[in-house]
């Protein structure tokens, strides 16, 4: 089953993030989503809390219970639609990282260099990584609204339709790593996505899984980067490798 299979992609990033010979691609992005999506939690819930004591200060004293009812609630909502709007914003960051690991998560795998580019090519590369990444986020942005509107006027349809769309952004956004380092447009790779959906939705369904669970959440990047790289050499590589 595609589902399947593609939450075990994701799962075998944890594997390849250990091997000799990726371990030092891994470090800076793990390091960039340590830093940036540890820290803006911590002040996240802060935030969180002064704005409960302040809404809780203005309850009357016999409604006061409410505020353990709320936590639980806002918790649930920041894990599940911040990390994805965070994740956006720290893979845009982490882009070229990003790119190197895949890349050499790929060679680790096939054996085969993508490209011959040496260290000043890379760099002449950032500006079209970021250019991606701007893309990703032009195509997120007006969906996430969109559906996040339906989140919160449509009772359980909405919430559906919300969890489906954050699975195939996380998809969308790891798998497109490997695809862009082989220069593939951005359509081709949604249509090559779409052509084995369940992949895809099973993974992007087992990073939302994690991304949600404190601590472990912090090297889901990396995680995906490289489970994606492998689900791309299996199921998309050939066909492009045979053109």
């Amino acid at each position: 089953m595609q589902i399947t299979q593609g939450m075990e992609y994701f799962f075998s990033g944890f594997k390849l993030i250990s091997q000799k010979g990726l371990k030092r691609f891994v470090l800076i992005p793990l390091l960039i989503n340590i830093l940036l999506f540890g820290s803006s939690l911590f002040f996240l819930f802060g935030w969180l809390s002064d704005g409960f004591s302040y809404i809780n200060s203005m309850l009357p004293e016999w409604l006061s219970w409410l505020e353990w009812l709320m936590w639980p609630i806002a918790v649930l909502v920041v894990l599940f639609s911040y990390s994805m709007i965070f994740t956006v914003i720290t893979n845009f960051i982490a882009a070229p990282f990003n790119g190197l690991l895949s890349e050499k998560v790929e060679l680790y795998l096939t054996g085969q260099k993508i490209n011959d580019d040496g260290f000043k090519e890379i760099v002449k590369d950032v500006p079209r990584m970021l250019g991606r990444e701007w893309t990703k986020l032009c195509y997120y942005l007006p969906r996430a609204i969109g559906f996040f509107i339906l989140l919160w006027i449509l009772p359980v349809i909405g919430q559906v339709l919300w969890v489906l769309f954050t699975c195939w952004m996380y998809a969308v956004q790891y798998k497109d790593f490997a695809f862009d380092n082989h220069k593939i447009g951005f359509k081709q790779m949604k249509d090559d996505l779409k052509s084995k959906q369940g992949l895809s939705y099973g993974f992007g369904f087992a990073v939302m899984l994690l991304t949600a669970i404190p601590f472990i959440n912090l090297i889901v990047m990396p995680v995906a980067v490289c489970g994606a790289t492998r689900l791309w050499v299996d199921n998309y590589r050939p066909k492009y490798r045979a053109n």
